[in-house]
């Protein structure tokens, strides 16, 4: 689902941005829910979680432009971990970028606008063994 990835995206560059955890190592994207596994430390706190929330769906509000370009594998090895891309990926990345927020090797499908995604909701945060993990839907009231 277009939505639910682009949203994927942009919780990865709050996450990074507010906990340095990296983008998430696992995700699991349905149209009407997603997870996100993420390696950090701890669970979020409550004001943390409505922290996160929040920043998304700033971001979302600012309806910045989704769109792709293309890079050479070695220029992007020297901006993005290219660990999560599959073997046997080209010379020639498609990177797709949120406006000045996030911008990452992807081969998924986006919207075009943030806006389109609607309100995003974080269901539930959970904490085990090193995984931190996340649960979103998006909505009009997610």
């Amino acid at each position: 689902d277009p939505r639910m990835h682009t949203a994927e995206h942009i919780l990865n560059q709050t996450m990074d941005r507010l906990f340095a955890c990296g983008r998430c190592f696992s995700a699991h994207v349905n149209p009407d829910k997603a997870k996100c596994d993420y390696h950090y430390d701890r669970d979020l706190t409550e004001d943390e979680a409505r922290d996160v929330e929040a920043r998304v769906n700033a971001v979302i509000a600012a309806d910045l432009p989704v769109f792709a370009e293309n890079m050479a594998r070695s220029e992007a090895e020297v901006l993005f971990n290219l660990e999560r891309l599959p073997d046997g990926a080209s010379e020639e990345l498609r990177i797709i970028r949120i406006g000045d927020y996030d911008a990452c090797p992807c081969i998924g499908e986006h919207v075009d606008q943030t806006f389109a995604l609607g309100v995003f909701r974080l269901t539930t945060h959970s904490f085990e063994n090193g995984v931190l993990r996340l649960r979103f839907k998006l909505g009009k009231n997610a």
